[in-house]
């Protein structure tokens, strides 16, 4: 750690910088007295970094439990450290533009009362989505409650509605659960337990929405007037997510910059799982960025962290962030066409020594080990060629077959013990898991397997490698925990398409009991509003028929309403609204629900959903 400058201070000087006020205290509760966020847990982190983190993680994690309002610029406030992420409010003519509102509806409503405290009760009129991950549109209800959208343009990049509902509905369950594991929110807030990770401090568990954006942004140098105030905008899709904008404010001379340069390293692939992302592009797009926008900013700030401030700091900042992804994505693959693979590459790849002491890209939330597996990912997939890995036995099998043949698992215990002792906390716990997973209730293995995890993740400095280790750890101690967030509420669902809804059905389907079941069923939604409206206006409603096929154990679907298009008939006909739709699959039928019209055999839904599966949130990740 000696190459590091902790006589640099200032990342500290900029984190406090335009400070107003705080929230005191810094706790969040639901409507039920939940607590959903409480930023007061990390008081801990005003001490000299123990023996039980990195130091380095704990400085970034120091950096990121400020919270309050913070003044970027004339007109430019942002509310940190409420959330995983950042709420940004631009001052406008009549109210306010309002820019990534949170994870959940509380923390956002939350972040705006603090802003109106001290700057007036100015209306919302318009709202941005940088890009399409949860903590940058859940909380929209908490600044446009129910009934007080009507005339505020939503704005998006291109390809927002499919990615977000890709991402948190398509594979929610999995990825919701992974994510426990990456922020370790079951974690205790303390030394020797969760200290951060990384982006931000952890995740709010509030109430999850999501209001559909009325206007997308489909082109670099799209030029928007919101509230008086100029914007322009640059896309970059297949940066740090699918669809992603950065944009910048002429009058202000400052630059927002999404989640695609923060003062960390970013993820190519998240633990929690993702698309992965291509660093190629993203490197580009950061290098357009300077161009576009480089002379003429004055600070620049994102959806996390902190901002910079300063032309010639700003352009530094971002021609370092460039450099660190093409680095990554040029060097893996150099080192992928010699011959070597992931892992191996992961080894043996090093950052330059300029980019080796720069805080803003050093690995605390993405790290350059999995990020070389993921750009490896992106080009050859998960097999590295050895026809030794191409048809392995599953992990439970494997694991038996290895603990046999090294004796037993009291042999290979005490064999990850000596590595243990020795300081090969890798390897030992490669052994422990294979006990593990041969044996799961293998008592000494668990103990020691937690154990060993707890020792990797102190010395991560990585956050969301320490939170999987020590909620690894968790696991193994107490057995697989709940999950709280929910990205399935009414709220999300009335965000989708029908067509999306009904591919959040399919992926449902239990193939192998749907096999000898055909049938098709039409909706004819009436109230469907899945076309694109205008910008700033009220969302247009025309009815639409949609035919769902099940065959062979897939449901497929498609719209059925194109003029003189042959038409077989279907088993059942819905005529129905939208929110009677969201109600009958809420329900799982069509009981107690009113004005629903219908034609043929109404059994055939309850035929369908009695296929349906319910996805398992609280799945075991390092046991059987």
């Amino acid at each position: 750690m000696s190459h590091l400058p902790f006589d640099d201070t200032t990342d500290f000087a900029n984190a406090d910088r335009g400070f107003v006020t705080a929230l005191d205290p810094a706790v969040i509760t639901a409507d039920d007295g939940r607590v959903i966020w409480d930023n007061d847990s990390y008081a801990f982190l005003d001490a000299e970094c123990p023996d039980t983190a990195h130091p380095s993680l704990w400085r970034q994690a120091q950096l990121c439990a400020r919270q309050g309002l913070y003044e970027v610029a004339e007109g430019i406030y942002q509310v940190r450290g409420l959330d995983l992420s950042n709420m940004t409010v631009i001052e406008g003519e009549r109210g306010i533009i309002v820019i990534d509102p949170l994870i959940s509806a509380e923390t956002a409503a939350a972040a705006l009362a603090l802003y109106r405290g001290h700057r007036g009760d100015r209306p919302v009129t318009a709202l941005i989505y940088t890009h399409s991950h949860g903590d940058h549109f859940g909380g929209a209800r908490g600044v446009l409650p129910r009934g007080t959208e009507e005339g505020v343009p939503v704005l998006a990049p291109a390809g927002f509605l499919e990615h977000a509902v890709s991402e948190n509905v398509y594979a929610g369950s999995a990825m919701t659960r992974r994510a426990m594991y990456m922020y370790g929110d079951r974690l205790a807030k303390a030394p020797d337990g969760q200290i951060g990770a990384g982006l931000g401090m952890t995740t709010s568990t509030g109430t999850i929405t999501l209001i559909p954006p009325t206007v997308d942004i489909t082109h670099t140098g799209q030029e928007e007037v919101l509230d008086g105030v100029r914007i322009v905008f640059q896309l970059t899709p297949g940066t740090e997510a699918p669809a992603e904008m950065n944009f910048f404010f002429p009058d202000h001379r400052a630059l927002c910059m999404a989640e695609n340069a923060t003062h960390n390293m970013h993820n190519i692939v998240t633990l929690r799982g993702a698309v992965v992302r291509d660093a190629r592009v993203w490197a580009r797009y950061l290098d357009e960025a300077v161009e576009l926008f480089g002379d003429a900013t004055d600070v620049a700030f994102a959806s996390h962290h902190w901002p910079t401030w300063g032309r010639e700091n700003v352009r530094d900042f971002l021609t370092t962030q460039r450099d660190l992804y093409a680095y990554l994505h040029d060097q893996t693959l150099r080192l992928l066409n010699a011959g070597l693979t992931g892992p191996e590459i992961a080894e043996t790849i090093q950052l330059p020594p300029a980019l080796e002491k720069s805080w803003h890209v050093r690995g605390y939330y993405g790290s350059l080990s999995h990020n070389v597996k993921a750009v490896y990912q992106r080009y050859l997939g998960w097999f590295d060629g050895n026809p030794a890995h191409l048809w392995e036995h599953p992990p439970v099998e494997s694991a038996t077959r290895y603990v046999e043949c090294m004796g037993g698992a009291d042999a290979v215990v005490a064999k990850a013990r000596d590595y243990a002792e020795a300081g090969d906390l890798r390897f030992a716990a490669t052994l422990l898991n294979h006990v593990v997973f041969a044996d799961a209730s293998h008592a000494a293995a668990r103990t020691e397997l937690a154990g060993v995890y707890r020792r990797l993740g102190h010395g991560a400095e990585n956050g969301p490698w320490r939170n999987f280790y020590l909620m690894g750890a968790k696991e193994l101690d107490e057995g697989a925990t709940t999950t709280d967030l929910d990205t399935t509420n009414p709220e999300m669902a009335m965000a989708l398409t029908v067509e999306q809804l009904v591919d959040s059905l399919a992926v449902r389907v239990d193939g192998p009991r749907a096999w000898d079941t055909e049938q098709v069923i039409d909706l004819v939604v009436t109230d469907s509003t899945d076309t694109p409206s205008a910008p700033s206006a009220a969302p247009s409603a025309a009815p639409s028929r949609h035919r769902l096929t099940l065959h062979n154990g897939a449901l497929t679907h498609r719209t059925a309403d194109r003029p003189g298009a042959p038409r077989t008939p279907a088993g059942l006909t819905l005529t129905l609204t939208k929110p009677q739709l969201l109600s009958v699959l809420a329900g799982g039928g069509l009981d107690g629900i009113d004005g629903i019209e219908q034609s043929g055999d109404a059994s055939l839904l309850g035929d369908l959903f009695a296929l349906l599966v319910e996805p398992d949130t609280s799945f075991p990740i390092v046991t059987p």
